[in-house]
């Protein structure tokens, strides 16, 4: 195994399975925050978003959406992917499909219901300003996402699609290197057509899933690891300023080029992906990392319950800031992941207390109280302790 010393980190093998363990958590944190950004409040309808693209604070909430929202969550994807290539051989396919259904797609339909419950039916109340379904079959679309997302929690569609990928996760971990590669260039083909196809409703999920198993194979994630986190910055850099050249043009690409534009987005996610890794591998070094693995067994938590709590608190908030266009708006985008962290990780504390089991449900099994506790079971950190051992133990 490739050994390279780096004297910025703290442990003895730089490839060590805690720090890759703590980057991967790191990762998922980014990630997830970075998820935010797609849903944030702005107080606007949809003409009105279409009308205010093309001011200063439009362009900045595009940016931050597409750079560090959309292009998020192919790694999030990927780690799924290479987490199952190592798991789902010691697993019969009913035991694994069991656990994937019980931290999957449990969480999906619990969140999914409470959406409708306390948006759709705030929204029926004339409370908020929300989408109403049209009919009880749409209704029923809605919480399984069968063949859309569900419109007042949308970001749970990654479950929906991830759920299927780990169905024929056993049979993907077990086929030879051609056969992943030509199943991820057709859905690469799929993805970029547009053609709908309710098996999943965004393909490009199943080509990270993919690539996640083939990075395993190849330990490509050590290889990045070992490059200076220049390089990834650099190609993310370079494809992030075509994305916005391309979309500034009088004729946006992807408005002229539907097909194009998508291909290349997925160029965008693989080098978002590349460097959204080697910056979580840098950190997985430093105290900052430490903190954010004091947040990691409440982002599954924070994913599936921001979009909630953006629709309740956002318009609340508002009336603070004002909404896209005011002078405090910025401030108040560039904040709304560490909102709704503080209030996933309070949501997480208070269910933890009051109701273990369901805590435990609804963050897809990482929170857990562990025998005569009633905090959840999350890294504790000793002052003058090396972090990445009180990490190491509380993963075991």
């Amino acid at each position: 195994m490739l050994k390279l010393p780096d004297s910025r980190a703290p442990f003895p093998d730089s490839f060590s399975p805690a720090r890759l363990s703590g980057s991967i958590g790191i990762s998922r944190v980014l990630c997830i925050l970075g998820v935010v950004y797609v849903h944030a409040w702005t107080g606007l309808d949809g003409g009105q978003l279409v009308q205010a693209n093309g001011s200063a604070q439009g362009v900045m909430r595009w940016v931050l959406m597409e750079l560090l929202g959309r292009s998020a969550v192919p790694l999030l994807g990927m780690i799924s992917g290479w987490l199952v290539a190592g798991s789902a051989w010691s697993r019969s396919y009913g035991s694994f499909m069991r656990g994937k259904a019980r931290t999957i797609l449990l969480p999906m339909l619990i969140w999914n219901a409470l959406a409708m419950l306390i948006i759709t039916g705030g929204a029926a109340l004339g409370l908020l300003a929300a989408p109403l379904p049209g009919s009880a079959w749409i209704a029923v679309d809605q919480l399984f996402a069968f063949l859309s997302p569900n419109e007042t929690n949308v970001q749970m569609a990654f479950l929906r699609d991830l759920f299927v990928c780990m169905a024929f996760a056993p049979l993907l971990v077990r086929m030879r290197s051609p056969w992943l590669w030509s199943i991820a260039g057709a859905t690469a083909l799929w993805s970029v057509s547009g053609w709908m196809f309710p098996l999943l409703l965004r393909p490009s999920i199943l080509i990270f899933f993919i690539a996640g198993i083939m990075v395993r194979r190849s330990r490509f994630e050590a290889r990045v690891a070992a490059i200076p986190v220049a390089w990834p910055a650099l190609i993310f850099g370079i494809c992030a300023l075509v994305k916005i050249w391309l979309s500034a043009l009088a004729t946006p690409l992807g408005d002229a080029h539907p097909h194009m534009m998508a291909a290349f987005d997925l160029l965008l996610r693989f080098s978002a992906a590349l460097f959204f890794w080697r910056l979580a591998w840098h950190l997985a070094g430093t105290s900052k990392g430490a903190i954010l693995l004091r947040i990691e067994p409440y982002a599954f938590l924070i994913f599936c319950s921001h979009l909630i709590l953006i629709w309740l608190a956002g318009p609340g908030i508002g009336l603070l800031t004002g909404p896209l266009g005011s002078p405090a708006y910025p401030a108040y985008l560039l904040l709304q992941p560490v909102l709704a962290a503080a209030a996933g990780i309070l949501i997480g504390r208070g269910l933890m207390v009051v109701a273990p089991r369901a805590a435990e449900l609804m963050s897809g099994g990482r929170l857990k109280v562990r025998q005569n506790e009633a905090t959840p079971s999350v890294p504790r950190f000793k002052a003058g302790a090396p972090w990445w051992r009180s990490y190491q133990r509380a993963r075991r």
